[in-house]
């Protein structure tokens, strides 16, 4: 249920501990290391170097890993053409002003290069609709693909098949949309509750869904009161992730919780609070990516330490752990990460 992340552009002894002591279900990896503002290397320098790496990822594996990236395009894109990567991804925004075929056709180009670097999960495409387009997260960096969401899930729909058609694994994100974002925060968190746009914001998710989606849906760290009146951020809320996502929507897909070490969701609910929130809430993956200001790989036994105390107290269930486990399994099968697809 843990989808880590680590600093290194190979798999050395520290990391090699830690992959047998936690058995996480994947990795994600950067180009950029957030603790020290790049000045170290994180996980890509070349894509022979990248490749190597995802070999010996893969190697160390007990059960098939997730080997995750975020490469949407535009400004958020992990493989720069700087380093020698071949294909070139426009924003979302750019891709959104054209026809969608043309996306499909950028897309499929992108999921067969990762296919190659060994990459079989991308942390794309965003579904947010551009409801704010000065927002700070979303419609600023250009990473929506639209204002009506009608247009939002057409390129969405394309990017997602491409990635499957080339057995990479696509995620929509950032349920339940934070394209309404302008900055607003409550305790650190991003608060949408004066902004969010309930029906505008989930139609992408709804058609989607409807159409037969079933590939993983990420959660997001804000708030929006219209949702949850309690406040708690939406990646946290039962009554927003298995309540609206899984029982209103029908989605019956991998749910994956926005990262867990986020300095504002740790302040309030400390790490392993966070991750047992997130697993009561109805994620099945959980993020642990090490980006946050602090750089410690200790944290990620912390979380798998706090998951297992937790089932021990009965404050999570094992049937409730197995259920996440046959998703997540399932999707492994899918893509031909373990035997069984």
């Amino acid at each position: 249920m843990l989808l880590i992340g680590f600093r290194g552009l190979e798999v050395g002894d520290e990391l090699a501990e830690l992959l047998d002591e936690i058995r996480p279900g994947g990795v994600i990896l950067y180009d950029h290391d957030a603790p020290s503002n790049s000045e170290l290397w994180r996980n890509v320098a070349s894509p022979e170097q990248l490749r190597a790496l995802t070999e010996a990822l893969q190697d160390r594996a007990q059960v098939g890993y997730f080997i995750a990236i975020d490469a949407e395009g535009g400004a958020i894109h992990e493989l720069q053409q700087g380093k020698g990567f071949a294909t070139a991804v426009p924003s979302h925004l750019s891709l959104g002003m054209g026809d969608s075929s043309a996306t499909s056709q950028v897309a499929t180009e992108l999921a067969e290069e990762l296919r190659e670097l060994g990459i079989n999960w991308n942390f794309a495409p965003v579904v947010d609709v551009n409801v704010n387009p000065d927002s700070p997260s979303i419609g600023g960096p250009g990473r929506s693909f639209s204002a009506d969401p009608a247009v939002v899930a057409d390129h969405a729909g394309a990017f997602a098949a491409a990635m499957r058609s080339r057995d990479v694994i696509p995620i929509l994100k950032h349920f339940p949309g934070h394209g309404s974002d302008d900055g607003t925060r409550t305790d650190g968190v991003r608060d949408l509750s004066r902004t969010y746009q309930r029906e505008i914001e989930l139609a992408p998710y709804r058609s989607l869904i409807a159409g037969g989606y079933d590939d993983p849906i990420l959660t997001a760290h804000v708030i929006v009161r219209e949702l949850d009146d309690s406040g708690t951020p939406i990646s946290l809320s039962e009554s927003v992730v298995t309540g609206l996502l899984r029982n209103e929507l029908g989605f019956q897909g991998v749910i994956v919780s926005d990262r867990l070490m986020d300095p504002e969701i740790v302040a309030r609910y400390g790490l392993g609070g966070a991750a047992l929130a997130a697993i009561q809430a109805g994620a099945d993956v959980l993020l642990a990516v090490n980006q946050s200001t602090d750089y410690d790989l200790g944290k990620l036994i912390e979380i798998k330490q706090a998951i297992l105390d937790a089932v021990a107290a009965g404050l999570i269930s094992e049937e409730r752990i197995y259920a996440s486990v046959e998703r997540i399994l399932a999707l492994k099968r899918a893509y031909g990460i373990i035997e069984g697809g």
